[in-house]
């Protein structure tokens, strides 16, 4: 994916645009933020709702101030931000019940 620069709190909806150029709709799932940095999980909207796979994405600020999403290029950090995120996800499940 490439970076966007959409206000992600408007709705949770945002449009990204992959490598070929193709606007793939979201919807962001959940924020999180992990040693000072933020990051968004996305799921992929579908015609029968959202996909199944999630993707994470840094939240970052471009040169005029402005909100962006890029991808995580080291893979330690995708990793222990994937981690944090699911045991997050297994707490709240744990409280639930």
């Amino acid at each position: 994916m490439t970076e966007h620069n959409e206000n992600m709190e408007m709705d949770n909806t945002i449009t990204l645009v992959d490598e070929n150029g193709e606007e793939i709709e979201f919807e962001v799932i959940d924020m999180i933020q992990v040693d000072e940095e933020e990051y968004a999980i996305l799921l992929p909207k579908t015609k029968d709702g959202v996909g199944e796979e999630a993707i994470i994405l840094k939240v970052g600020i471009d040169d005029e101030g402005e909100e962006i999403l890029y991808e995580i290029e080291d893979d330690d950090e995708w990793e222990m931000v994937a981690n944090i995120w699911q045991e997050g996800l297994e707490e709240s499940e744990d409280t639930q019940n």
